[in-house]
């Protein structure tokens, strides 16, 4: 029988691992940077578990992007930055401070008390005034450091500073959106976010049909109008409540199993996909899309 093995072997484990003269070679020679792309795949793959719901899978998956978090934790440690008791400690410490409904004193053993509650209204006021409040000290931290350092010629902070430059496109295009919205930086309705988007599109076809005599530069404007549709689609799931990533993620799915569909259709008739011709491929897309319709869809 295998033993069971807690949080403190993992972080040995990882100890051993980055050891100067009896470590990994491989694990040796990595920095924070050189690991940033791995957690990335790891997050995306914690992901795919969990939409295929694959929990057998979901539970290595979860391990492995874990196993990022004691990465970077032993790597601070080295470097004298943090631990992962650090980690730990301020995540615990913030989580219990922004849920003053679940531990009222700021405490961790803290309670609310018999038939006390708290309305959804009061928890989200009072979300919206944590974070501000962490903003705001974030800012002021911020400030303090580039006047250290004089990296900065003045403590101008903006409020979209703290959105991670490094996370996947539509997920920050959100995370801007919803934060100059609360700003009251937002469209009043959804019908303009629809003649936005018209708007962009037509922009893009006007790029794409008026090229100009210097082609980078033209391939340049054409992808920023391009990226210009992308944002406002961004902007229009965000006012329809819909994820842009999730959404991406099951059309992404939904066309791997149409164009399998294709590919074993051809297969069962002894031909091969590339010498086959569009229509003979469009009549097998449409079976493909009767295959894969949605009750819903069929009942239309």
């Amino acid at each position: 029988m295998s033993k069971d093995y807690n949080i403190e072997d993992l972080l040995y484990l990882m100890n051993r691992l980055r050891d100067p003269e009896k470590g990994c070679p491989w694990d040796i020679k990595q920095t924070f940077d050189s690991i940033l792309p791995h957690t990335l795949e790891e997050a995306y793959e914690v992901a795919d578990a969990i939409e295929r719901k694959d929990y057998d899978h979901l539970k290595d998956e979860l391990g492995d992007l874990l196993f990022q978090v004691i990465f970077y934790a032993q790597m601070g440690k080295e470097a004298s930055h943090f631990d992962f008791s650090d980690i730990v400690s301020n995540l615990v410490a913030k989580l219990v401070r922004r849920h003053p409904h679940v531990f009222p004193d700021g405490t961790l053993q803290s309670e609310l008390g018999e038939g006390e509650s708290i309305s959804e209204a009061e928890i989200k006021q009072n979300w919206e005034r944590i974070k501000a409040e962490e903003r705001a000290l974030k800012a002021k931290k911020d400030a303090l450091l580039a006047l250290e350092s004089t990296r900065r010629e003045s403590s101008f902070r903006s409020v979209l500073d703290d959105i991670p430059t490094n996370l996947p496109s539509l997920a920050r295009a959100e995370k801007l959106q919803k934060r100059a919205a609360h700003y009251a930086f937002d469209w009043p309705s959804i019908e303009p976010v629809f003649d936005k988007i018209q708007e962009e599109l037509d922009e893009l076809k006007e790029a794409l049909a008026h090229p100009e005599s210097d082609a980078p530069m033209q391939q340049k404007h054409i992808m920023e109008e391009m990226g210009d549709v992308l944002f406002c689609c961004v902007n229009l799931a965000r006012f329809i409540k819909v994820n842009s990533d999730t959404a991406l993620r099951a059309t992404n799915q939904k066309f791997i199993n149409r164009f399998q569909f294709i590919e074993k259709a051809l297969h069962q008739q002894g031909k091969v996909l590339g010498e086959v011709t569009l229509d003979e491929l469009d009549e097998l897309w449409d079976e493909a899309k009767g295959s894969f319709q949605t009750p819903l869809k069929r009942s239309i």
